[in-house]
């Protein structure tokens, strides 16, 4: 009999997109499991073609909002799949408060150990214990070996083949194959995590100059469209990619890049998805925390590994006790560009 697992991961778009390499790779190693991945309605795009695995959309700003919300969740997922076990890949309170409705039901749930001792140690001020942790990829594939599957990362990537464009793409990128692709993602949720906007624009500069170059530029939201909408009238060959296509339709485009430059953000995450090499700055946070891209090398990060300080927190969201962001302000354009130009 087919067995269906319940995987719960909500939250940020980089967080969803580091399951699904987990997933995919506990399906080819189980024949005939099925996976209902529930996660914010937007996400949907993430599981495409993936055999096995089935998206359910978690509205928690409208039908599933709140305690009663959750609840309903709860109920429309068990009125359309019949779920024998829950892995928790999130362990915050809406999810344990919908694996407890399951278990309850009698539901084998296992949970993420998200590490929470070590990682306080490694962002800690004084008496730092820098090494690297258990990545976020392997925490996820440990949930399900906690259920019985097996779950072996390879690393490959989740997407071997680039995704079609569509002539409304291209309509905007020009085809693909003309120039070499490079994606641009200079934000991140955190001034903590962004490169500074002047130091990125002279990355930029460095890269319009060579003619074979296309720069693609990635964002959300009105007002970074807007900053980038700027950005790409004062160089040649740079085009604004944000705020013009559906997630789905963003992923055919990383899929065609030669190479994504991006903070430690979601970027990283859904390049590393088709195997695009990322070059990744990092400020405040930390690759030895864990939420490195899936399948990308040390080789490729951009960051100030000496820095007394670094890392100050695991997610970038607490402000520069020093006041002067060093770790990004002290990092060159430069250097930046000469990885690119290795990966080239």
């Amino acid at each position: 009999m087919q067995k269906t697992i319940l995987a719960i991961r909500f939250s940020a778009l980089g967080d969803a997109a580091m399951t699904i390499p987990v997933m995919k790779q506990v399906l080819a190693q189980k024949p005939g499991l099925r996976i209902v991945f529930v996660s914010n309605k937007n996400w949907s795009a993430l599981c495409k073609n993936i055999p096995g695995l089935t998206f359910f959309p978690a509205d928690l700003k409208g039908r599933h909002k709140g305690l009663p919300g959750l609840y309903r969740l709860f109920r429309d997922i068990s009125r359309a799949h019949r779920i024998q076990a829950v892995a928790d890949l999130h362990e915050v309170l809406r999810s344990k408060i919908v694996r407890t409705f399951f278990k309850l039901k009698g539901m084998p749930v296992a949970i993420i150990d998200k590490g929470r001792a070590a990682k306080k140690a490694l962002t800690r001020k004084e008496h730092k214990v820098l090494q690297p942790l258990t990545s976020t990829i392997e925490r996820y594939a440990a949930v399900f070996r906690q259920l019985g599957f097996p779950c072996d990362l390879q690393g490959a990537p989740v997407f071997a083949a680039p995704w079609p464009l569509s002539d409304r793409i291209t309509a905007v990128t020009g085809p693909a194959g003309g120039h070499t692709w490079i994606g641009v993602a200079p934000f991140a949720t955190y001034q903590e995590k962004t490169y500074p906007p002047e130091k990125m624009e002279q990355v930029l500069a460095a890269l319009a100059q060579q003619p074979q170059h296309k720069i693609l530029l990635f964002g959300g939201g009105a007002q970074e469209v807007a900053q980038l909408t700027t950005l790409a009238q004062r160089y040649p060959r740079t085009v604004v990619v944000a705020g013009r296509f559906s997630l789905e339709e963003e992923l055919a485009i990383i899929s065609r890049l030669q190479v994504m430059i991006s903070m430690d953000s979601a970027n990283m995450h859904l390049a590393s998805l088709f195997g695009v090499p990322v070059i990744s700055i990092w400020g405040a946070t930390h690759p030895f925390a864990g939420f490195m891209g899936y399948g990308q090398t040390m080789d490729r990060v951009v960051q100030l590994p000496d820095l007394y300080c670094r890392p100050c927190s695991v997610f970038g969201n607490k402000p520069c006790f020093r006041g002067d962001h060093a770790c990004m302000e002290w990092i060159a354009p430069e250097n930046v560009v000469e990885k690119v130009l290795e990966v080239l």
